[in-house]
């Protein structure tokens, strides 16, 4: 029988997942149970219109493993990402794994995540695009920019990884200590694939994910600065500059 790591703890932010929180939760309740561990981070800023901050402030209530973050100061969705990575870590988290809400990514796969980075990698990313791993009922769109951006990735930073732009991955906290302070310079989708370029140096590991896109709308001011960031690590890479997080 697995043994996982009791000290990890999942950061989600939301935006507007009203309708769809509460089975979001009961599936990741299900996971901690059966884990025996498991703190969520749930985070939510101004971007969020309906009462998605309301439910997760009654869902806190209900079960002290959910603690809600109000963060009006984040400024796009990669300052909820690392103000989760800062709660996590201020609060001992030994694991941090980083996932949507909404049941686009199944909390199903987090023991998956457990077992790679308990034994002794130092990052483990969810692929899409390795066996075992799928897009399910996605947009025609959203599966051309998913598949297009890492093949972009591989093709102008080198990267091996099969899939390049998942946003279910997880870390140790040597890891999370370092990236924190990290200048990225991704403001939105691209985020993903800057960490991991980063991250190279790192033990990495792939974890079979399945994936359901909720709707293709990427909106262009993300797709330029996906586009400014991928040409920017570009140039360091042929310069021969290229930067890491250690």
């Amino acid at each position: 029988m697995p043994i996982y790591p009791n000290n990890w703890a999942v950061v989600v932010p939301l935006a507007n997942e009203e309708a769809g929180l509460s089975a979001f939760a009961a599936a990741l309740q299900s996971v901690m149970d059966a884990t025996a561990g498991g703190i969520a981070y749930l985070i939510v800023d101004r971007v969020s219109k309906d009462r998605t901050f309301q439910r997760c402030e009654e869902l806190s209530r209900e079960d002290p493993r959910f603690i809600t973050k109000w963060l009006p100061q984040n400024r796009n969705v990669v300052d909820a990402y690392i103000n989760g990575f800062r709660a996590a870590l201020d609060d001992g988290h030994e694991i941090v794994i980083e996932m949507d809400g909404g049941l686009s990514h199944d909390p199903r796969a987090i023991p998956g995540f457990l077992r790679a980075l308990n034994e002794g990698n130092d990052c483990a990313f969810g692929s899409r695009y390795m066996n075992g791993g799928s897009m399910v009922d996605s947009p025609f769109t959203r599966r051309l920019l998913s598949k297009g951006g890492t093949l972009l990735a591989q093709l102008l930073l080198g990267s091996r990884l099969a899939d390049m732009t998942s946003g279910f991955q997880g870390f140790r906290r040597t890891v999370l200590l370092n990236l924190v302070e990290y200048p990225l310079r991704s403001k939105a989708h691209f985020y993903q694939t800057e960490l991991r370029y980063l991250l190279r140096h790192q033990k990495l590991i792939e974890v079979p994910i399945h994936y359901r896109a909720p709707s293709p709308r990427v909106s262009k001011g993300a797709i330029r600065n996906s586009v400014a960031v991928l040409i920017h690590y570009f140039l360091l890479r042929v310069q021969g500059r290229s930067p890491s997080i250690q």
